[in-house]
């Protein structure tokens, strides 16, 4: 099945009419291309229209968002600092106790070697918390189910063991170092300071306000069915992790959450607009000049007008899907990708939908976000 529709019109197996459907067709087609998988949905927005193309799938249909899991912690980070229920500046040690601990027993005795006492929510967020990747063990955990669920078996429970294992080598905000293990400890603390589990915790504070009625950490409920080197693959399952990498969304969800970034929505309220716009917020400066904001990479373009405009973006991948998701506060524009195929070596799925979110913005006028 393939469906190309404007924003507000249905889609259905031929492409729709209207000036989005065929403004931004060539650019959905482009991505979809480059798809790794048999079932694929592209979105893309650009100066408040919409278009959305799906192949094997519905603009409902649930892929695994992998790693874009993450802008969605960021995000309850976000608004649960705004609530004041956290700080962005809180140290890790703070939220220990509630969080890991099964006794009384004393917190820095969870907190990693070295400057684990100087790691805060932030550092989490912007991936300069000094943790490595993976937490400690998880690897030798991990192999027997290398190719379909290598986090299956990584629980909650491992997660405290592994904090004392872990040696902090560089101080806390001295570099930008990927961490699935930084950004899902920071989804366990931020759900044990809402006083739930990081499911609902997102649901409640994000996912219902926002309207995005697809999106969740549920691996029981339908989704496509993912792929890797063409083979099907079980739904992924990340339980001591879940902030890293555990939701599943739609096509239709991803434009609802990247129309929201782009302009915050009143009806969502005061602090999930706040926060909105703190995701966006540069916090840290990379060498080469990209620069991190609460888990989004952000990146200054030259403008084909001879102005500038800065680009987020984010990637993601489990053992069955592909997923992408970018946009432009200067530019008004946005763009998501979605595939039930693996990430491989040689697959230009991301970089083709970075190329495509790229060339989409640096040719939109200069002007300043909205706010």
């Amino acid at each position: 099945m393939t469906a190309l529709a404007a924003a507000g019109s249905g889609a259905g197996p031929e492409p729709g009419s209207g000036p989005a459907a065929s403004a931004l067709g060539g650019i959905l087609e482009t991505t979809a291309t480059a798809a790794p998988g048999p079932a694929v949905a592209v979105v893309a927005l650009r100066a408040g229209e919409s278009a959305t193309l799906c192949r094997g799938a519905a603009p409902d249909t649930r892929f695994e968002l992998g790693s874009v899991t993450k802008t969605f912690t960021a995000l309850l980070l976000a608004d649960m600092a705004a609530r004041g229920e956290v700080g962005l500046d809180d140290p890790i040690g703070a939220h220990l106790p509630r969080a890991l601990l099964p006794h009384a027993l004393l917190p820095d005795a969870f907190l990693p070697e070295g400057h684990g006492d100087r790691i805060t929510l932030t550092h989490l967020a912007t991936h300069t918390a000094g943790l490595p990747r993976l937490p400690p063990g998880l690897m030798l955990m991990a192999l027997p189910r290398w190719y379909t669920n290598p986090y299956e078996t990584f629980t909650p429970d491992h997660l405290l063991r592994a904090l004392p294992r872990t040696r902090v080598r560089r101080p806390p905000g001295t570099r930008v170092r990927y961490s699935n293990f930084g950004v899902g400890l920071l989804g366990r603390l931020l759900a044990d300071a809402a006083g739930t589990d990081y499911g609902d915790a997102l649901a409640s504070r994000v996912l219902e306000p926002l309207g995005l009625e697809d999106t969740t950490c549920d691996p029981s409920l339908p989704q496509a069915t993912g792929h890797l080197r063409g083979r099907p693959r079980p739904p992924w399952l990340i339980p001591g992790l879940p902030g890293a990498g555990a939701l599943r969304s739609s096509a239709r969800d991803l434009r609802r959450y990247l129309e929201a970034l782009l302009s915050p929505p009143p009806a969502v309220g005061e602090t999930l607009r706040t926060a909105l716009y703190e995701v966006t917020r540069p916090r840290v400066t990379e060498p080469g000049g990209d620069r991190m904001c609460l888990v989004w990479k952000r990146r200054t373009l030259p403008a084909d007008d001879g102005g500038t405009h800065d680009l987020l973006f984010h990637s993601g991948g489990t053992r069955g899907f592909t997923s992408f998701a970018g946009f432009s506060p200067t530019a008004r524009t946005a763009l998501a990708a979605l595939a039930n195929g693996s990430p491989t070596l040689r697959g230009t799925f991301i970089r083709t939908a970075y190329r495509v979110l790229r060339g989409l913005t640096v040719e939109t006028p200069s002007r300043r976000p909205a706010r």
